[in-house]
């Protein structure tokens, strides 16, 4: 069974800090530096280590950055509603501390949802966007109680089995929450700072919040970076169709549906994830 650290194993990376402008920011960071910026945004709740299973592979083609959003993982924890311009602005100032004027982001959910809203909104600070199981399209009130109740139950009683039932949530199969993965999810799940950063995180999961921050198909028509959507066979967040409104309404947008995941198809599916994710940012533009 493949681990965080044998994911990682033979890979010359560092994880670090960075002030972005007063936010301690941690970052997994790979690759060789004249390779294109690549920056992966992860989901609601989410960390660094959904991507674990990508890193290295990437790092052979791109700068790779993977940053715990604000609120998240070790990064800091302001007493701020994290609404979709609020991570945009973190990312810009994560970029601008580094002096990265221009980057591919692939985001995923919440991920998605703000690297769309980046290439909406700053032009030309995306290269090309990927949007993984991408939130902001939608309200779907089910599944947004259902975020807010497993999300509340796994910060507020950080025991490792509700840890285990709030990842299951992402996966098709139940065999792809490891015990390792359990565990670094309670460790930053465990932090005192959690209880309080976990309202601001869940503001999005409240309709009227959610409805201010949403993406609209005129919105996505202004994006001019080459875009992919990636979506898979079970997401438990959004239907196929949600992913096809996305690829619709980009110009030139492509789309690939990945079989056999759930929200996390770059963990559950990493080898072909990887594959289409790397092939398409390597591409010439078109």
């Amino acid at each position: 069974m493949s681990t965080v650290w044998t994911n990682l194993s033979g890979l010359e990376f560092s994880q670090r800090y960075v002030n972005a402008e007063g936010i301690r920011t941690r970052v997994i960071e790979a690759g060789n530096g004249e390779g294109d910026p690549l920056i992966f945004l992860h989901g609601t709740g989410g960390h660094a280590e959904a991507y674990s299973r990508n890193i290295k592979e990437h790092a052979k083609h791109f700068k790779v950055y993977v940053i715990d959003f604000v609120g998240h993982g070790y990064s800091d924890k302001p007493d701020v509603p994290y609404t979709i311009p609020v991570y945009a602005d973190h990312v810009l100032k994560f970029m601008d501390a580094l002096g990265i004027q221009k980057a591919h982001l692939s985001g995923e959910s919440l991920g998605g949802w703000v690297s769309a809203w980046l290439a909406i909104h700053h032009p030309h600070r995306v290269a090309k966007l990927v949007l993984n199981t991408a939130g902001g399209l939608i309200a779907d009130p089910k599944v947004m109680e259902r975020l807010r109740t497993l999300t509340r139950q796994a910060v507020e009683q950080p025991t490792r089995e509700f840890i285990k039932i709030r990842l299951e949530f992402l996966m098709l199969s139940k065999t792809s929450v490891t015990d390792e993965l359990i565990d670094i999810r309670y460790e930053i799940y465990s932090q005192p700072e959690m209880r309080e950063a976990v309202e601001n995180i869940l503001v999005l999961q409240e309709m009227e919040v959610r409805v201010k921050n949403m993406l609209s198909e005129e919105d996505l028509a202004k994006i001019t970076a080459p875009t992919f959507v990636i979506w898979t066979s079970h997401d438990p967040t959004a239907g196929i169709e949600v992913g096809e409104r996305f690829a619709k309404a980009i110009p030139n947008a492509r789309m690939k549906v990945i079989e056999n995941a759930g929200h996390w198809p770059q963990y559950e599916q990493a080898n072909e994830f990887n594959e289409l994710h790397i092939n398409f940012l390597n591409e010439g533009d078109r």
